[in-house]
């Protein structure tokens, strides 16, 4: 069987589209690679990239563009609401067919070492491939972001997997394999980024609340408003509707509400029909027979999903 991966590059680069066509290209060239999405946000300044192909070719088009992002973004002249470590920030690597989690977990090896040795950029793994339970959550490992990467990796404590030094303006990349993961945020009504961090703590694992809910805050300048930004790392444990409905009533603390919200990326089918379960009070072993459209439909009603499209949901294989 054809061993099938997705992998979900972040680029520290949201504002120059010419930047980023320059950095995927290397998706665009190989047989055996599909390139699903890219998704740019300006007051993040940060990209996110899905691909999904044969093992070999992602291998190829993944080093190739980590090396060109090495060449063309410079962190100490970027800046972003969304903490950031590299200019490839982070890789994660997603089993999809013919292959397990502890194969991808060696192929993040394979893929870090080869990253290092093209471009010198040191490499934490992280999640299921951390070698140190220290590294298996990645806002720990990219704390201090990059202004603080040469003190960090002074302390034997977090010093990298591969490499001693940040790269002067790559920074440092965290790769790994993990589960599917579900990037999820929340708008509301507040400008106020203060209020907002603080219902975000309080529905995060960190903070005493959903075990597999990692949140923090982020202010959009361009519509002045914060909003809840979080990863949900296993949605069959903590599912959507819960991280939606913790939001609404922290922020009723504050009297704000919540007026959209947006996925980052894929989103498997189940994940969606899985809260709207909820949402339509059904038994959450009952089966609704709804068609792809129809669960889109509804999700945009009962979550009030923004920017939302078919090709946001898609199971994980190539047709």
């Amino acid at each position: 069987m054809m061993q099938i991966i997705e992998i979900v590059p972040n680029y520290s680069e949201g504002k120059d589209k010419v930047v980023m066509e320059e950095i995927i290209a290397p998706f665009k060239k190989y047989n055996g690679i599909k390139l699903l999405r890219l998704e740019m946000d300006a007051s993040y300044n940060r990209s996110v990239v899905t691909v999904i192909g044969e093992v070999d070719s992602v291998i190829k088009g993944v080093i190739e563009s980590a090396e060109i992002a090495s060449k063309m973004i410079d962190l100490k002249l970027h800046k972003g609401e969304h903490p950031r470590m590299g200019a490839l920030d982070v890789l994660p690597i997603i089993p999809i067919r013919g292959i397990s989690e502890a194969e991808c977990v060696e192929l993040s090896y394979k893929i870090g070492a080869a990253i290092y040795e093209k471009t010198g950029i040191p490499v934490y793994f992280y999640a299921k491939s951390a070698r140190r339970s220290q590294c298996e959550n990645l806002p720990d490992i990219r704390k201090g972001e990059f202004e603080g990467l040469k003190e960090k990796m002074n302390d034997p404590f977090w010093k990298p997997d591969l490499g001693k030094i940040p790269h002067e303006n790559a920074g440092a990349i965290a790769v790994g394999c993990r589960k599917p993961l579900i990037a999820f945020n929340i708008d509301t009504d507040s400008s106020s980024k203060k209020k907002v961090l603080r219902i975000a703590r309080k529905v995060r694992f960190s903070g005493g609340g959903y075990r597999y809910i990692q949140a923090g805050a982020a202010k959009l300048s361009d519509r002045d408003i914060c909003q809840v930004t979080m990863n949900l790392t296993d949605y069959t444990q903590t599912a959507l509707y819960q991280a939606i409905e913790a939001v609404k009533m922290e922020a009723h603390r504050y009297g704000i509400k919540i007026t959209n919200t947006e996925v980052v990326g894929l989103i498997p089918a189940d994940c969606l029909l899985s809260s709207l379960k909820y949402y339509l009070h059904k038994d959450e072993e009952e089966d609704l027979k709804l068609s792809l459209n129809e669960i889109i439909e509804l999700s945009i009603e009962h979550f009030k999903l923004r920017d939302f499209s078919i090709e946001k949901v898609i199971e994980y294989y190539l047709d």
